[in-house]
């Protein structure tokens, strides 16, 4: 099974995206995302592509879930 983290995005260059979690950074793929990010935004990140846009609460809900789970140290504000 797969999980796909909810990343907030940090910089932004053309059609590549960096985002971050916990002090932990990826860069992803803009190709197949349904809505193009903005910095700040949250965004659901697989296997190297941005692949859907969240809502910041829906983000933080599912954070404070993992966190609950031992998965994560803190949720971001």
């Amino acid at each position: 099974m797969c999980v796909a983290a909810p990343m907030k995005v940090i910089e932004i260059d053309g059609d590549n995206i960096r985002a971050e979690l916990g002090g932990v950074t990826k860069d992803a793929r803009l190709d197949v995302i349904d809505q193009r990010p903005e910095l700040g935004d949250y965004v659901i990140i697989h296997a190297g592509f941005a692949l859907h846009r969240i809502d910041p609460e829906e983000a933080k809900i599912t954070l404070g879930l993992w966190k609950e789970m031992g998965v994560i140290d803190e949720v971001p504000e």
